[in-house]
């Protein structure tokens, strides 16, 4: 748990300063607890972080090694103290949120993220007249990098005055509306926090490099939503520099969030304007148990969907705004990491329309080893891309997660069944056809 906290909040008792969500909390400090199917890291030391980074080169070099465009799956708590990605987390989504606060302002509530478009003076005018910086000063902000040009700002150059006016451990001035103030957020770090933090950084960089050798695609996992702001938005950092001219790094999206459509979006567009390649694996959540329990007892808004249909609606929304990405540019990937046939028939007959064949590889398929072969081996003998993410490693840690897994998918028997009938069809078939062994 204390790796969750800054140096300077343990002295000065900052952290009730922080948001309830992305503070830590001594009744979820044991990250395990409601969740069935994800592997969870523990931060122990540098040390561990370093060995952490071994293990996924391995991985990655295993893949390369094994088949062709080949994946391998990294997790960013893995690889350095999450104190980081909890703060990070709160400085984005504090300025998205100021944003949407202007934006609202300016009339234009309830529209899509995307659709929302700051009037450049009325901006400058609210900022000065909460005292948070002079016209002059905003008017230096707003003149990189073409932002402001055309008299509006929209969400994407918003965000990226995080780039273009600091650095990433020098996040310091978040905009509080209450008080009018640019508040100080990570001001504190010590010179070993410092130091940390650019040693995480530097395994990404090294994981990335080695995958971009091996042409091995790199999928960053998704998290529980307290880190995910700044998982994304360090992926997207990777995905800036490693995807030009192909989908390498692969960013995950949930699609149990209520806000999955407004963030697969805004990343697409990012993509376009900047013309790299825009990767995702879609999935559908692993931590909802958990992370409805921590909303509830903490006092925050629960970030989940409320029905598993509004997921499943997610999802297909999601997926299908990568599939017209992918007809109309041809520079968006995605891997259908699902269980659901449903989702898996959408997918084809999706593909079929947009006119998107297998062999182009920009869509493909994940199921887990041992799960759901009634749809993977179908999949692959019909010519699509189509993955297995194979656990490995000790038995005493693999059987777990491979049970976890197995709780998780509340069907899993019925989906058993399913497949034995298959089975027995099939046997029966080529008996009656004489075929038993062809």
């Amino acid at each position: 748990l204390s790796s969750c906290t800054s140096a300077a909040e343990k002295e000065m008792g900052g952290a009730q300063q922080r948001e309830k969500k992305y503070r830590a909390h001594p009744g979820f400090g044991d990250r395990r607890d409601g969740v069935t199917g994800a592997r969870t890291y523990f931060y122990a030391d540098e040390a561990k972080c370093d060995q952490h980074m071994e293990t996924f080169l391995r991985c990655i070099d295993a893949s390369g090694g094994s088949s062709e465009n080949g994946f391998s799956a990294i997790k960013l708590t893995a690889l350095g103290r999450p104190q980081f990605l909890l703060q990070f987390s709160e400085v984005l989504v504090k300025w998205r949120r100021f944003f949407h606060q202007m934006a609202a302002e300016q009339g234009q509530a309830g529209r899509a993220a995307l659709e929302m478009k700051l009037e450049v003076e009325k901006l400058q005018e609210a900022l000065a007249s909460l005292g948070i910086a002079t016209k002059a000063e905003t008017q230096h902000w707003l003149t990189g990098e073409n932002l402001g040009m055309s008299g509006t700002v929209d969400l994407l150059n918003w965000n990226s005055l995080i780039d273009s006016r600091t650095k990433l451990s020098k996040l310091l001035l978040v905009p509080n509306m209450k008080t009018g103030q640019l508040e100080p957020l990570l001001s504190r770090f010590t010179e070993e926090e410092e130091l940390q933090m650019k040693r995480m950084l530097q395994r990404m960089d090294v994981l990335a490099k080695r995958a971009t050798e091996k042409g091995v695609r790199l999928m960053v996992d998704a998290e529980q939503s307290y880190f995910q702001p700044a998982i994304s938005r360090l992926t997207l950092e990777m995905q800036r520099r490693f995807n030009r001219d192909q989908a390498i790094i692969f960013n995950t999206h949930q699609c149990y969030l209520k806000e999955a459509y407004d963030n697969v979006t805004v990343d697409v567009e990012l993509s376009r304007r900047e013309g790299w390649h825009f990767g995702t694996k879609l999935v559908r959540g692993a931590y909802m148990d958990q992370e409805r329990e921590r909303a509830a007892q903490i006092g925050y808004e629960d970030p989940i969907n409320p029905t598993y249909e509004k997921t499943n609606e997610m999802y297909h929304r999601c997926l299908d705004y990568i599939l017209e990405e992918i007809k109309h540019s041809r520079k968006a990937s995605v891997m259908v990491a699902s269980h659901n046939e449903d989702t898996v028939k959408f997918t084809l007959q999706r593909m079929t329309e947009l006119g998107i064949h297998p062999s182009e590889k920009k869509v493909c398929f994940g199921q887990l080893l041992g799960m759901c072969d009634q749809i993977t081996f179908p999949l692959g003998q019909a010519g699509f891309p189509v993955y297995k993410y194979v656990p490995y490693g000790p038995v005493k840690e693999v059987l777990p997660y491979l049970s976890r897994r197995a709780q998780e998918n509340r069907g899993f028997m019925q989906r058993v069944n399913r497949e034995r009938d298959l089975l027995w069809r099939e046997v029966k078939r080529r008996l009656l056809a004489g075929s038993l062994f062809s």
